[in-house]
């Protein structure tokens, strides 16, 4: 019983003839949600505004293709979504994992700042939901993960125009979720806590150390453990579930 269960289990999550974008998938996450991805039989589309992204896309081999990728911008999402039409005919699975993160009070936070945070993290989620609701609902409908963040459900001082985006996206993935389901395409969030990416470089020793202190698993996050969540809302495994958060953060809650 236990052999056929786990066969089971492996075969909902297989991602064979499914087509996925990754957004920001040059590093961090992004990667390896991308490598993951295509372990388990997806085509993936590597987009990132850096272009090493084109060496994860080749250790992917023909599974792989990058897109130099400026989340914010339109006519970008649009030619992402053209040239993956073009390359494997369709696209099932969406994850929005671009994201910038530059700590800032309230009251250090100026336009510019601002602007940044909501072009990277909010405005490329619904235009990166827009372009794919319409491609997922010609085939049936799809997956779409928006990675959202613990500082999305909570409130954590000193990082106002990132924790502002990702309570956004947030309500953005909510709100989705419900206005897609009848077209067969499903829309859930991720919340990671401190997850040990470049992005941690940002913080001061003082306020990593502040962050590494609220965890009750006493460690920082992976990559890895991030991208099996993802993997899990992005295959059929999940296929009752949309407009769910769900947080991988070792206990922050």
């Amino acid at each position: 019983m236990t052999e056929l269960t786990s066969t089971k289990e492996e075969r909902m999550m297989d991602m064979e003839a499914k087509v996925a974008v990754i957004t920001g998938a040059a590093s961090g996450q992004g990667a390896a949600e991308a490598v993951l991805f295509a372990q388990q039989g997806a085509k993936v589309v590597i987009t990132d505004i850096n272009e090493s992204g084109a060496e994860i896309a080749a250790r992917l081999g023909s599974a792989g293709h990058f897109v130099r990728h400026d989340v914010g911008e339109q006519a970008d999402w649009d030619e992402v979504m053209r040239q993956t039409l073009e390359r494997f005919g369709r696209i099932d699975v969406l994850v929005n994992n671009a994201g910038v993160y530059k700590p800032a009070s309230l009251r250090e936070t100026d336009m510019a700042l601002w602007d940044l945070h909501y072009r990277i993290n909010q405005l490329s989620v619904f235009l990166g939901m827009r372009a794919a609701a319409d491609a997922m609902a010609k085939t049936g409908g799809g997956s779409i993960v928006n990675v959202s963040s613990n500082a999305g459900m909570n409130n954590v001082p000193g990082i106002f125009a990132y924790a502002s985006s990702k309570w956004a996206v947030r309500g953005m993935t909510k709100l989705a979720a419900s206005e897609l389901a009848s077209l067969g395409i499903r829309v859930n969030s991720v919340h990671p806590g401190v997850i040990d990416t470049p992005m941690l470089g940002k913080n001061t020793p003082e306020r990593l150390k502040f962050y590494e202190e609220m965890i009750p698993m006493r460690r920082l996050g992976t990559p890895d453990e991030v991208a099996s969540l993802v993997l899990f809302l992005a295959s059929n495994a999940s296929s009752y579930i949309t407009g769910a958060e769900i947080t991988v953060d070792g206990g922050i809650g």
